[in-house]
């Protein structure tokens, strides 16, 4: 391809993109229903967005069920989003997370897809209102630490990092919106070490303990109207007589529990509460005719008469079946009465230090054969002191990208003081470095260890992909936040990108690329062995060199016309079997990556310089390059020839001008430059003669 035909491929790559896909519409009811595992169902749309109800094998609403994609889109590392269903019971509970649809490159021909589906099999039975991370404690944080770490999948965390942050950003819309109810953070807990002398006067006198009254004149007004108004005699006999005198009081608080409960109540709570340290005792005693249970009631259950809600929903209290001797100072009705101690779980979404509710039902009977039962519910607010209870500080989780940068820490560390010393000695000292008599030796040390370390240890091998999906953000007005899920590779683009203004893309192409390295390691074997080299003349290697710029508006013409495809296209590059996987994939794969690497043993780095569609991009954005940084001098050309003959990459001009857009920066070119016994100039300087510039 010419130099005039490269801006103009360059032109067909931007205005393809504009014609790029918007997000996708929700998916219709035939595409949800199969994820829903019986005996659940899927009801009714709720919303536009893909909220769906779900429902349990009674036909009741048990939960909701949505597409994270049209509610939080964000784009992944090929630009396109991570679509998961997720299915949450009505407390905000998630009871399943499947991958549906996904573009992320490692995952699509690298590393087993089974992986990223096994990832959101983590989900189950953890809260909306959990704090959520992926990767592992930093430091000492697992240590009582209220987040709940979901492991990652190595060499693809920054693609689950994405689809982690789309889950709880469409999980948490839902719960705004249709589940007003849900707590949004752990609740609070007894403080087991506060202490404060309490009576039962005090109790009562603060508000710490309810009382409602309820009498039969007020019952049968709860009945006026209906079946069972006249199926109680006794309250028709006794108007104002007491139906209902209930006692409530939470006792998880030790000062509470001393205040009201006698010793060795107090003691099997102690006990009870070591066992069951998530579990909030509320103690309900009842001295009128109501009572608190019916004949059908079995210990350690649900009682049949009580219930109770916070902030819209259910709380399941339960029997704790301990023995209860109450206080000597409580007042002698009270130790007659009935009494229950019932429990439920914090863990839940109970919060003791909030209003709830507790709700008594008042039962009647009409009718002596199969009596039919109506049902009054008389409702008991409580709420007890907050400075009885601790609320846990629940460490925020960091920012995702921070996160990465702790996880990655030492790493980048690592690459920061190598690329810093690779960009000094490229800026200050380049012709020392060329000048070294072990150059080549230590060329291929630095690239040694960008194939090690920033290679196969730190998976910073840039790809295509990235590009694509920075120009997909650009076009759909989404996030570039997904460039932070992987800060390795990020800093590794950073410099390359600051690269162009210096070196074109000689520093990333020559220097950078684990690849390029691998493929001029194979070079120096071939030479070793003494291989025939293949030389194409200089119009045939101009001829080559424009594949990569077609292969690079192909792309753009598969994302234009068949965007599925482009995530099978991206196999051009075998980047992902040589670096990502260590050459362990299928076979046809390994043969491609292999077979171009046997190729450079005769063909000098024939991938980059001829096919490879991100060297295209890094060419291009060479044009950036503010300074031509390799001297040259008048007789450079004409009529030395020298540097050009000597090039491996075919990047200098008959002229003597270096092509700064095929240059891979090797150096090679300086050093003669700078050699007293190669540079021909010099040599004949040193003889006293010159070469005769041709005059123009």
């Amino acid at each position: 391809m010419t130099a005039v035909l490269r801006p103009f491929a360059l032109l067909l790559t931007f205005l393809t993109l504009l014609a790029l896909p918007v997000q996708a519409e929700p998916l219709p009811r035939e595409s949800i229903a199969p994820y829903i595992v019986p005996p659940m169902s899927l009801g009714e749309q709720l919303n536009d967005k893909g909220v769906w109800q779900l429902l349990n094998s009674g036909g009741a609403e048990a939960g909701y069920v949505f597409e994270t994609e049209p509610m939080a889109p964000l784009p992944g590392f090929s630009g396109a989003t991570i679509n998961m269903l997720v299915v949450l019971d009505l407390d905000g509970r998630f009871l399943d997370v499947q991958l549906m649809s996904h573009n992320e490159p490692i995952f699509v021909s690298g590393l087993p897809e089974k992986l990223f589906y096994d990832f959101f099999k983590q989900y189950r039975g953890h809260s909306i209102s959990d704090s959520l991370v992926v990767g592992s404690p930093y430091g000492d944080g697992a240590d009582g630490s209220a987040l709940v770490y979901l492991d990652g999948v190595t060499k693809g965390t920054a693609s689950v990092r994405i689809a982690h942050e789309s889950i709880l950003a469409a999980a948490l819309q839902v719960a705004r919106e249709k589940m007003s109810g849900v707590a949004t953070g752990p609740p609070a807990f007894p403080k087991l070490d506060y202490a404060e002398d309490l009576s039962w006067d005090d109790l009562v006198a603060q508000g710490i303990v309810t009382r409602k009254t309820v009498t039969n004149a007020e019952v049968d007004t709860l009945f006026a109207g209906t079946l069972w108004e006249d199926d109680d005699p006794e309250a028709k006999d006794d108007p104002e007589g007491t139906y209902l005198d209930l006692w409530v009081v939470d006792i998880g608080a030790p000062s509470i529990a001393e205040a009201v409960l006698g010793e060795s109540s107090l003691e099997e709570l102690q006990n009870f509460m070591e066992i069951s340290d998530t579990d909030e005792p509320v103690l309900v005693i009842e001295t009128a005719r109501h009572g608190l249970i019916t004949e059908d009631f079995v210990r350690n259950t649900a009682p049949d008469l009580i219930s109770a809600s916070q902030g819209g929903f259910p709380i399941a209290f339960r029997d704790s079946d301990i023995y209860i001797e109450l206080h000597d100072d409580l007042p002698e009705d009270l130790h007659d009465g009935a009494a229950l101690i019932l429990r439920t779980d914090r863990r839940l979404g109970f919060d003791p230090s909030s209003d709830w509710t507790l709700h008594v039902s008042a039962l009647r009977e009409h009718g002596f054969f199969q009596p039919q039962i109506g049902t009054a519910v008389i409702d008991v607010p409580h709420v007890t002191p907050e400075r009885f209870f601790a609320r846990p500080e629940v460490p925020k989780p960091v920012p995702p990208w921070l996160g990465a940068l702790r996880e990655r820490q030492t790493d980048l560390v690592i690459l920061a003081v190598f690329l810093t010393g690779l960009l000094g000695a490229l800026s200050f000292g380049m012709n020392r470095l060329a000048a070294l008599p072990g150059f080549t030796p230590a060329r291929l040390a630095v690239l040694a260890f960008v194939t090690g370390f920033i290679g196969w240890w730190g998976q910073g091998q840039l790809s295509i992909a990235t590009p694509i999906a920075v120009a997909r953000t650009a076009l759909d007005g989404g996030s570039y936040a997904f460039l932070l899920y992987d800060p390795f590779s990020l800093m590794i683009w950073a410099v390359s990108l600051i690269g162009f203004v210096f070196w074109g893309r000689a520093l990333f192409c020559g220097w950078l690329c684990p690849f390029g390295a691998l493929q001029e390691f194979a070079h120096h074997l071939g030479r070793f062995l003494r291989l025939p080299q293949i030389e194409p003349n200089a119009v045939w290697d101009t001829r080559l060199k424009g594949l990569k710029y077609v292969v690079l508006a192909g792309f753009v013409a598969l994302l234009f016309t068949r965007p599925e495809a482009i995530d099978t296209a991206i196999e051009v590059e075998p980047f992902k079997t040589a670096i990502t996987t260590f050459f362990i994939r299928e076979w046809y794969f390994v043969a491609y990556a292999v077979g171009l690497l046997l190729l450079s043993m005769v063909l000098f780095k024939g991938f980059c310089r001829y096919l490879c569609p991100l060297g295209a991009v890094m060419a291009v954005g060479g044009l950036l390059r503010g300074r031509d940084w390799i001297a040259r001098r008048t007789e450079c050309g004409s009529p030395c020839q020298l540097c050009k003959v000597k090039c491996n990459y075919k990047a200098i001009a008959p002229s003597g001008k270096v092509q700064y857009s095929e240059c891979f920066g090797c150096l090679d070119c300086v050093t003669i430059h700078d050699d007293s016994a190669q540079c021909v100039p010099l040599i004949l300087a040193a003889k006293g003669r010159s070469l005769k510039v041709p005059a123009e």
